[in-house]
């Protein structure tokens, strides 16, 4: 497998849906009166990540020759996504399509993510 190839098909996937993500935009109200003090266009922040299993496998091993992620805790080799800004729901958008590419081609990845 072409691994450089594979990766530059699901990260092209990923940017490609983070930009056509439409965040719901957060307002932060006032604690006191509830005004509207601010909206953020981008949504909620927070982080994804794709992790691909096991980590000693061949995508992972490849990931980590090219210094693209690092060991989960948990097992297996996590990327994490770093475009976006903090939005959550393009980064989100972005981990889901990049898991999708890589499963499409035999690879077991699934997307992650947290709020901030």
């Amino acid at each position: 497998m072409d691994y450089a190839a594979i990766w530059a098909e699901a990260w092209t996937a990923g940017v490609m849906a983070g930009l056509a993500c439409r965040p719901t935009p957060m307002v932060i109200l006032g604690s006191s009166d509830r005004r509207v003090i601010d909206v953020v266009n981008d949504g909620m922040c927070g982080f994804a990540w794709v992790k691909v299993r096991p980590a000693n496998s061949k995508m992972a091993r490849w990931l980590k020759s090219q210094n693209l992620g690092y060991k989960a805790y948990d097992g297996g080799w996590d990327v994490s996504v770093h475009d976006f800004g903090q939005s959550w729901e393009r980064k989100s958008a972005a981990a889901r399509a990049i898991a999708d590419v890589l499963v499409k081609h035999g690879i077991d990845a699934t997307s992650h993510n947290r709020i901030d």
